[in-house]
């Protein structure tokens, strides 16, 4: 009897779990195409005012920000062409830099 594969359906919930979260989160309230700006330093300022302004987010607005920005990331998954991604990650730096908070050092 042949056995079968669990991994399918994991996916699709893994996808569900996310779709739902992207649907239903209030947690910030996003500019429109923030995530498409060319600049990073303007996609980590727009970031910034919308954490500040979340009346409903459960962290301090860095950790709010960078999660979205996180997320948004990790949601495109291999979809986000390289260019956009390398846009993205360098967001991360110019978040760290508005909100003042030090790079970690790695080994």
């Amino acid at each position: 009897m042949k056995k079968k594969s669990t991994r399918k359906k994991s996916i699709a919930k893994q996808k569900k779990w996310s779709q739902k979260v992207t649907e239903e989160s209030h947690a910030l309230e996003l500019e429109e195409g923030v995530f498409t700006l060319k600049d990073p330093s303007e996609i980590a300022k727009s970031l910034k005012r919308s954490a500040n302004q979340s009346k409903q987010r459960k962290s301090d607005p860095f950790r709010s920000a960078m999660s979205m920005l996180t997320f948004y990331i990790n949601r495109a998954g291999k979809q986000l062409p390289e260019t956009q991604r390398a846009k993205l990650e360098a967001a991360k730096d110019e978040l760290r830099t508005v909100f003042c908070k030090p790079r970690k050092k790695t080994k």
